[in-house]
């Protein structure tokens, strides 16, 4: 049987707080990449890498992934295509770990990206007062404390 109706009993997507999350951080990343892909041949995943590794040289891939909430195989790849572009470079690190450093070009690439994300965010919070936005940022860095509990499944139905 096919339902042609929409059901009695569903979610009001006009306020479900994950579906509106994801259209702005899918309209965020869509923009970025667009425009990343097309001035730099490098998408939204480089540049995080790019952004991480500005903010703390030396990490390795697993922290990356851990610091910006990626995938590890993503970030593996990611990883791969900046070392070959020699925007990246692993280092040896204790017991086989690799830390990854920027190279001068990938740091000049770093000066070229981070207007086009910082351009995302001013889209984003044009409409909003000084106030807003520092309540915004609040409450979205309160969000983010309940993330780990996102990832247990302990209480998930089998």
């Amino acid at each position: 049987m096919t339902i042609l109706e929409p059901l009695s009993d569903v979610i009001d997507s006009e306020s479900f707080t994950p579906r509106l999350l994801a259209l702005v951080s899918n309209a965020l990343v869509w923009r970025e990449s667009l425009l990343l892909r097309r001035e730099f041949n490098l998408g939204t995943n480089d540049w995080r890498v790019i952004s991480a590794l500005a903010i703390r040289p030396g990490a390795a891939s697993t922290e990356i992934a851990d610091f910006v909430g990626m995938n590890k195989a993503v970030v593996s790849k990611a990883t791969n295509t900046l070392i070959k572009r020699e925007l990246i470079v692993p280092a040896e690190g204790p017991r086989g770990s690799r830390p990854l450093y920027l190279t001068r070009a990938g740091a000049e690439m770093h000066d070229l990206m981070k207007p086009i994300s910082l351009k995302g965010e001013e889209i984003i919070l044009s409409d909003l007062t000084t106030d807003e936005v520092t309540e915004l940022k609040a409450l979205l860095a309160r969000l983010l404390l309940k993330t780990p509990e996102l990832s247990s499944v302990a209480d998930a139905p089998a």
